[in-house]
């Protein structure tokens, strides 16, 4: 009975150890970058980008087929022929009949066709480069896309999570005081008025932490969508809030963006690459093709059911030439068309290396600005803290009210809520500074 209750526990603990699984945010984003749907979606498209190029080179290889029919001709047909043809004293318009044909008849056989030259088939096969290095900037767009949805969902957890401890301290240091203060009132020091005020703030502050703690739950669904993970299932970030402000305000680097860095840009050059062969391979649609064919089989005809007999074989092999002659001015417009298509990228790639440096210029300045609110909220806490103590020793010594402390406290609040908001906006910066550069994913 021992021995299958310890199974019993080993196999819970398994459970919750998996089902309660803790991240970095490294490990988050590795995680994201593996299960989200958008990345699954992008490799297999990635997968069916292959079987494209499959079926362009499929084109051009030797295509065989077989058939076989046997046919019942209930009634065989009639024709009329010039009696004269047979017997020259035949009446003028006298006309014979025969019948052409038996009731019984079959066709087997065997036909090989084969591409030897075709110029727009070369083309696609020159493309098949191009094709994998869209389809594989595909893959590195939409992990960019989910890394920067991840980075941002876990700073948003762990600045919640950092305010709820911050609220939890100061509902401590409350009933500290609470109780202190009733001590007084019980000895006469002080009114049941200070006791009050003490309530209702502590009242507040446990609505506040309850709204917190929700917001903290809602965070880490939104960040378990991000990944693609369970949302069914417990997470629980490794990384606490001091030490990615650090990691982040250390790798802060001022420079200008490359657009050769932005996987947008590189996307947009690779498809210009494929207008340009399109426009080739309509361009070479004017040439002539080549091809060979060949055939082996057999016919059968006979008055009666038997298709074991009266078999007669027969071949062919067959070299063809196809030449364009006249379209209607369909190839010239086509050509046009892809021509059209790159004056259209060329122009939204003069747009995206502006918005590069406008995307640039905004993160730069949000960070710069972020950082000095950063600074300036991290002196006002410092300040508030100092008056909550301050005001407390005064109240304590009785030279102080009651009321100072709990506008001392309400401002400590307000100066946290800043701080924390301050350090989400730079954290938030970073990511978008890193973006601008194309550095939140190394592919």
């Amino acid at each position: 009975m021992k021995k299958l209750f310890a199974g019993s526990l080993m196999i819970l603990i398994s459970m919750a150890t998996y089902s309660q699984q803790s991240f970095t945010l490294e490990e988050a984003v590795e995680y994201g970058l593996k299960n989200h749907a958008d990345v699954q979606n992008a490799i297999v498209g990635r997968q069916d980008t292959e079987l494209d190029i499959k079926e362009i080179k499929a084109t051009g290889l030797p295509k065989i087929n077989g058939q076989f029919q046997y046919t019942y001709n209930a009634i065989v047909p009639t024709q009329l022929i010039d009696a004269q043809n047979f017997d020259p004293t035949a009446p003028e318009g006298a006309v014979t009949e025969f019948k052409f044909g038996v009731p019984w008849g079959g066709q087997a056989g065997i036909s090989l066709n084969q591409l030897i030259y075709d110029a727009t088939w070369l083309v696609g096969l020159r493309a098949q480069d191009t094709y994998r290095k869209l389809a594989d900037q595909e893959i590195v767009q939409s992990k960019t896309t989910v890394a920067e949805n991840i980075t941002k969902a876990y700073y948003s957890v762990l600045v919640a999570q950092e305010r709820a401890k911050i609220i939890e301290l100061n509902i401590a240091r409350l009933d500290t005081m609470e109780s202190n203060t009733t001590k007084m009132f019980e000895q006469g020091f002080v009114e049941k008025l200070d006791l009050d005020r003490l309530s209702v703030q502590k009242n507040n502050l446990k609505t506040e932490l309850t709204k917190v703690r929700n917001l903290t739950e809602l965070s880490k669904q939104l960040l378990k969508f991000q990944m693609g993970y369970n949302v069914s299932q417990q997470i629980f970030l490794s990384d606490n809030l001091i030490e990615q402000e650090e990691k982040a305000l250390a790798s802060i680097v001022n420079e200008e963006v490359d657009p050769e860095s932005r996987i947008e840009f590189q996307m947009l050059k690779t498809n210009r690459e494929l207008l340009e062969m399109n426009e080739e391979r309509y361009r070479k649609s004017a040439l002539p093709n080549l091809f060979f064919s060949g055939n082996i089989g057999a016919g059968h005809s006979n008055t009666r059911f038997n298709p074991f007999e009266r078999w007669f074989g027969s071949s062919s092999l067959s070299l063809g030439v196809n030449i364009p002659l006249y379209d209607s001015g369909l190839r010239k417009i086509q050509q046009e068309r892809q021509r059209l298509g790159m004056i259209q990228i060329d122009n939204s790639a003069e747009m995206l290396r502006n918005s590069f440096r406008l995307q640039n210029d905004q993160a730069t300045i949000n960070m710069k600005n972020g950082l000095e609110t950063l600074d300036v909220q991290k002196r006002n806490l410092e300040l508030a803290n100092e008056v909550v103590r301050v005001s407390k020793i005064k109240y304590q010594e009785g030279v102080g009210t009651n009321l100072e402390v709990v506008n001392a406290e309400n401002d400590l609040r307000q100066a946290q809520t800043n701080y924390f908001a301050a350090l989400y906006d730079v954290l938030v910066a970073k990511v978008d500074l890193d973006k601008a550069h194309g550095k939140l994913i190394n592919e």
